[in-house]
């Protein structure tokens, strides 16, 4: 793959930059130059997530980022949600191109668990003495996915957090959708293509990970 493609979604206020070819691995700045260098800044974060899905992941990757297209972006966008889907990621997806984005789909997920597997139930308060516990975070994560699921033309009952096999039957029925939405079409009016469907939901995933670990004690 040469160089590692870019979406720049730009708000007022703060600006996105997502690499298209790896869902998850999407970062904001105050404009798209401070958007960039976040994004190459977690880099080696993010790469567990193609470790854990067996996919390989250049070190290079972060040095060779490449703006493709450049959107703009509305209030959500400065609200901190990288709302607007590329041009690009309406095209059709190859049998191997879907099962790519799947598995780093999937991995994302397994990161997420891991995290919150070791993480303390009380997180450090924000600068402000805000954010959720770990358990809200889990339980948040799980009832967004919902709305993302109906983005995809996708009914879904949130399962409890200790519920391992509605869990796993939850990120199933997702997959399961962005499989059916391969040709790059929406599964309904206003929905999501797919491929913009896996990127939303690994970054609001790995979002809230890389969350978890920063507010750890430890």
């Amino acid at each position: 793959m040469a160089g590692t493609r870019v979406a720049i979604e730009s708000g007022t206020k703060r600006t996105f930059a997502s690499a298209l070819d790896w869902p998850g691995w999407s970062r904001s700045g105050r404009d798209e130059r401070g958007a960039l260098e976040a994004l190459e800044r977690y880099a080696e974060r993010y790469a567990v997530v193609p470790e854990t899905a067996g996919v390989g992941f250049a070190k290079k990757a972060a040095a060779e980022l490449e703006v493709i297209e450049r959107q703009r972006g509305g209030a959500a966008t400065d609200f901190g949600v990288p709302e607007m889907h590329a041009e690009v990621e309406k095209r059709p997806m190859s049998k191997a191109d879907l099962d790519r984005t799947c598995d780093l789909v999937a991995a994302c997920w397994t990161v997420f668990d891991e995290t919150v597997r070791k993480a303390p139930a009380e997180l450090r308060r924000g600068p402000r003495g805000g954010g959720r516990d770990r358990d809200k975070i889990v339980e948040h994560v799980l009832g967004a996915e919902l709305a993302y699921a109906g983005k995809l033309g996708v009914k879904l009952k949130q399962p409890e957090m200790g519920d391992r096999a509605g869990i796993a039957a939850h990120r199933e029925a997702l997959l399961g959708a962005i499989r059916a939405g391969a040709d790059g079409k929406p599964m309904r009016e206003r929905g999501w293509p797919a491929r913009y469907a896996a990127r939303r939901i690994a970054w609001h995933v790995l979002d809230h990970a890389w969350e978890i670990e920063d507010r750890s004690e430890g």
